[in-house]
């Protein structure tokens, strides 16, 4: 595979962490350097992982994965987006700062985004020749997006405060609808 096609390949499987970082990161008071460090190696590393297992399951489970794949990316993005939309306007003010770092939130939102790479890594099987190299080109493109999407989000969050959240919220259900109605019609 050429260069170019694996570079178009790895920005739209970054898409949707891009767009889950942004929503975190109105939900983040005082970003630190360390907490979109944190961000882009979760999603990342499961962009990288999920392509990588992919490839390696390859056709024998094929099309088991496709079949669920995004019914579970649906759920998790909209349970997650449900809940930052209910904390934004029914919560109280939020006290715990960067809730949305920490180990089960990040978990579930990278593997929610990731599904998509695993599917794209089965079908990478029979194409690619080196999928170490693949896969890490996928996982460097999806960290630095979600990197910069993280200090987007933040700075949208400081500016509007609730309403970012409420935003980003429904950006989540929107991904996870999106994800299904792809899988589903297209």
């Amino acid at each position: 595979m050429d260069i170019i096609t694996l570079l178009l390949i790895a920005v739209g499987l970054a898409m949707d962490a891009f767009s889950v970082a942004i929503s975190n990161g109105t939900t983040i008071k005082e970003l630190k350097f360390s907490d979109a460090l944190k961000i882009g190696l979760f999603f990342g590393i499961f962009q990288f992982g999920m392509l990588y297992i992919g490839n390696v399951l390859g056709g024998a489970f094929a099309k088991y994965i496709i079949a669920v794949d995004h019914w579970i990316a649906f759920f998790l993005l909209a349970f997650i987006g449900g809940k930052m939309f209910y904390e934004a306007v029914w919560g109280e003010e939020e006290i715990e700062n960067n809730k949305s770092l920490d180990f089960k939130t990040l978990t579930i939102l990278a593997i929610a985004t990731s599904i998509d790479a695993l599917a794209v890594g089965v079908s990478l099987a029979t194409i690619t020749k080196n999928i170490i190299f693949d896969a890490s080109i996928v996982g460097i493109v999806a960290f630095t997006f979600s990197f910069v999407g993280i200090y987007i989000g933040n700075k949208c969050g400081n500016l509007f405060g609730r309403k970012a959240e409420i935003v980003g919220g429904i950006v989540l259900m929107g991904i996870g609808v999106k994800i299904l109605l792809e899988h589903l019609f297209f």
